[in-house]
């Protein structure tokens, strides 16, 4: 089942106990959401959600980082807590596809790589979904966030970033130590 519509809620009844014991199955079913904005998350769609949840179906969600809608980390950190506590994970961050006619709605990939980097210091690790590209032409979903980690300047340490930008050494596994 795939049904979107920007800023539509779930049509009434649509996630109803048919649907929901229809999912509840002896396999393994996840139901995935789609939001962008903490907006979206209304009353109908928590309700809806919650029936899911309560019905041990897991849920998670994925978001697409968009440029005028949820390019803050403020605004990525409200929409990330409140599908958490609706007990949605947040799964995907997809940066915006190169499709034709959406050019107004992408950003730069250091850009979204920044704003990701700022929800560390702000969110829990469960808050925080993976950042992906769709890599054009069929290529499939690769992980594009920044590295907290980069090679060091003495053999074997490595430099740590912080959420705050600082900047951390890291010894050399030492084999003797436990």
């Amino acid at each position: 089942m795939r049904r979107r519509t920007a800023g539509r809620p779930p049509a009434r009844g649509c996630v109803g106990a048919s649907l929901v014991a229809a999912l509840a199955a002896d396999k393994a079913v996840y139901v995935v959401i789609h939001a962008n904005h903490p907006r979206e998350l209304t009353p109908a769609m928590r309700a809806a959600v919650g029936r899911l949840v309560r019905a041990g179906i897991p849920v998670l969600s994925q978001s697409v980082l968009l440029r005028g809608v949820n390019d803050a980390a403020a605004v990525l950190e409200a929409l990330f807590r409140g599908l958490v506590a609706m007990r949605v994970k947040p799964y995907y961050l997809h940066h915006p596809d190169l499709a034709r006619g959406t050019g107004h709605f992408r950003l730069g990939i250091e850009e979204g790589q920044r704003l990701v980097g700022a929800l560390r210091g702000r969110v829990s690790g469960l808050c925080q979904p993976s950042y992906v590209l769709d890599i054009p032409g069929g290529y499939g979903k690769v992980p594009i966030a920044a590295s907290a980690v980069r090679p060091g300047t003495a053999s074997g340490h490595s430099v740590i970033e912080d959420s705050t930008g600082e900047l951390h050494s890291y010894p050399p596994l030492d084999s003797d130590a436990d």
